[in-house]
């Protein structure tokens, strides 16, 4: 860690996200860390950033965090507000989705994800979650899907509780079977580093990690074996900029 900088995980999974982000994509975007991402990409590198929400803002360029799909920041500056039936009708399901950011309460080693219920009884479940929202449609439609989720044992679990959302199903060909048109998980970013799919087994490899975190500290945060790349990057250290701007997004959504 730089001796100048100082920065905590949840800024670092942050940035990391917003890097994946190129000019003129169309993103599908939730609400949280997706957006700050989101946001901070379209202010540094990728001006031209085409920003879609569930609720029907198309091309919307927030100034600052929005506390829920239905924040009126998302359609100040919208280039149009349309029915969330449009958005799903026009925009996601026949494919015109570059990339979705999805988040998850617990992800196993194909990406599948949850974000229904802890606990293996669906009507008396240890926990309700939120549920699936767009989640489903997202994971299946949209030509790449990119999930944040901070990095521990509870959440990177060998079998999840429940299948919200279709990763790479049991492996190669699920997708495929289950009439998924996106192409899945290109990417798990996590406030430890960055896991991507093998080409050829579909199952989550660790590729990246970031300052000051090993190797071997990813996989103790994992409940499975989880596979290593050959040669595991290190992610670039957050520039001052980065950093100014992360927090005055977290900043805007206390006030």
């Amino acid at each position: 860690m730089s001796s100048e900088l100082k920065w905590n995980s949840t800024e670092m999974m942050t940035i990391a996200a917003s890097r994946i982000l190129q000019n003129e994509m169309i993103c599908f975007v939730g609400i949280g860390i997706p957006s700050t991402a989101a946001i901070l990409a379209k202010s540094m590198h990728a001006p031209e950033l085409f920003l879609v929400y569930e609720s029907g803002t198309v091309n919307t360029n927030p100034q600052k965090l929005p506390l829920s799909i239905g924040d009126g920041e998302l359609a100040n500056r919208a280039l149009s507000v349309v029915g969330m039936p449009e958005i799903f009708n026009y925009w996601l399901q026949p494919g015109r989705i570059d990339m979705g950011f999805l988040g998850a309460a617990q992800i196993d080693k194909f990406a599948n994800i949850n974000t229904t219920i802890i606990g293996s009884d669906y009507k008396n479940p240890k926990v309700r979650l939120p549920g699936a929202g767009g989640a489903p449609e997202i994971s299946g439609a949209c030509k790449e899907v990119v999930v944040i989720l901070k990095h521990s044992p509870r959440a990177f679990v060998e079998k999840i509780d429940f299948i919200t959302s279709l990763g790479f199903g049991s492996g190669p060909g699920s997708r495929k079977a289950a009439g998924l048109i996106g192409g899945g998980p290109s990417a798990v970013i996590t406030d430890l580093g960055v896991l991507k799919p093998d080409p050829e087994s579909c199952e989550l490899t660790l590729v990246q990690i970031h300052p000051g975190v090993t190797v071997e500290e990813v996989k103790e945060n994992t409940s499975w074996d989880l596979k290593v790349a050959s040669s595991v990057t290190v992610t670039g250290e957050p520039t001052q900029v980065e950093l100014e701007k992360v927090r005055l997004l977290v900043a805007s959504s206390r006030n």
